[in-house]
């Protein structure tokens, strides 16, 4: 395994670390996120799955909690945004 893929391989780990402290709240309403990408420059797409899709909340669940959670626990993260 070549030194940029384990070091992808391990920042994907603690992104998926990062989520599951707040999964329980996205799917306490019918919701969760899945990592769609995790590109060259460390902007991380994700999608809003199940109620998250479609809720008028969305963007604030973006924004305040998962991008939030993301770049305070993997400080290396420039963004993250949601794709459909």
């Amino acid at each position: 395994m070549l030194a940029a893929e384990k070091s992808n391989t391990s920042i994907l780990a603690k992104i998926e670390s990062s989520l599951d402290s707040i999964r329980p709240y996205l799917k306490a309403d019918g919701g969760d996120v899945e990592v769609v990408e995790l590109t060259a420059d460390n902007v991380l797409k994700v999608k809003l799955l199940g109620a998250c899709e479609c809720c008028p909340m969305s963007l604030t669940t973006m924004r305040a909690g998962i991008q939030e959670t993301i770049k305070r626990d993997i400080p290396g993260i420039t963004g993250v945004v949601a794709v459909s």
